[in-house]
């Protein structure tokens, strides 16, 4: 049975990404009326575009997730009641693609020392050998999806090689080889980066541990924007304090906001990013598209795109 839309609500809860304001504008044309709505007016709408999850969500036809990650949301609650849940997969490749390549190049060119120093007013040059160049490098890309791909393709723009996870271990199309999840320790022996593009699942929930840090190089880098609970992060601490790693550069954390007193705060090779690899001008636009093509495919009586609950 198709959603039967009448009024379409924009949570507020949108507004830690980009206005909610914005995104109701982009759709003030569809065929529905398209609000605002806080916690106190969900209950006024046939479905949501929202960030987080709120229990009154679940007496709605449609819930759609801004972000591809959906593990805040309760997935047998919403199938109980008949709820359709869509997400946002597809949009963020580019834009975290590009985040990914920022964090590589601030490492090879020593760029987030160099800010660093800026604040102190320190005129600092690096060692003749710290800064190096990313051609000839390889990335080890662990989760071959949307994202994934997304890397793999800037990445390989700038002459990294790159090689892959999957669970399957089957070929991906723009990584040289890939392997199979059960090789996860092969898999990032060899890399210079390690980068993490998973969602957060029971089997990826702290699949980076203490045994993995271990098998990466000394002089490797490690780089998380997937989910942050997919790493073991007091592991991480602990590689990175014994560097037994080269330096990490984070978008994702166990507990967010990061902490004040998280140590990752204070080691000179670690970048922290407030979960936001994905923001751009553009991400509101991108959203709405994903609506409008959902709500035309109702009216056709066709099944939802990004469909998963």
């Amino acid at each position: 049975m198709q959603p039967d839309i009448e009024r379409l609500g924009v949570h507020e809860s949108v507004e830690l990404v980009f206005p909610p304001s914005e995104l109701a504008e982009y759709l003030s044309e569809l065929p529905v009326d398209v609000a605002v709505v806080g916690d106190d007016g969900i209950d006024s709408c046939d479905a949501v575009v929202t960030l987080e999850h709120r229990d009154a969500f679940l007496e709605l036809e449609w819930v759609h997730s801004i972000q591809a990650g959906v593990d805040r949301f309760p997935f047998e609650e919403f199938e109980e009641r008949g709820v359709l849940l869509t997400n946002s997969t597809g949009i963020h490749d580019r834009w975290v693609g590009e985040t990914v390549a920022g964090y590589l190049l601030a490492f090879a060119r020593r760029l987030h020392r160099h800010v660093a120093n800026q604040q102190d007013r320190q005129w600092e040059q690096p060692e003749w050998d710290d800064g190096f160049t990313l051609p000839g490098t390889t990335a080890c890309v662990v989760g071959t999806g949307t994202l994934g791909s997304g890397v793999a393709e800037v990445l390989g723009s700038l002459g990294v090689r790159i090689t892959g996870v999957r669970r399957s271990g089957d070929p991906a199309e723009g990584f040289e080889a890939v392997y199979a999840s059960e090789d996860l320790n092969e898999a990032v022996a060899d890399a210079d980066f390690v980068i993490v593009t998973l969602p957060l699942t029971e089997e990826t929930r702290h699949l980076f541990d203490a045994d993995v840090f271990a098998a990466m190089r000394d002089d490797a880098y490690f780089v998380n924007v997937g989910r942050g609970p997919v790493v073991d992060e007091d592991a991480l601490i602990d590689a990175l304090e014994a560097d037994a790693l080269a330096g990490a550069a984070l978008d994702v954390f166990e507990t967010e906001p990061l902490p004040e007193e998280s140590p990752l705060w204070g080691l000179e090779e670690v970048i922290v990013t407030p979960h936001c690899a994905a923001f751009t001008e553009d991400y509101h636009r991108a959203v709405g598209d994903l609506v409008r093509e959902n709500v035309e495919r109702f009216a056709d009586g066709e099944a939802a795109t990004n469909r998963v609950a």
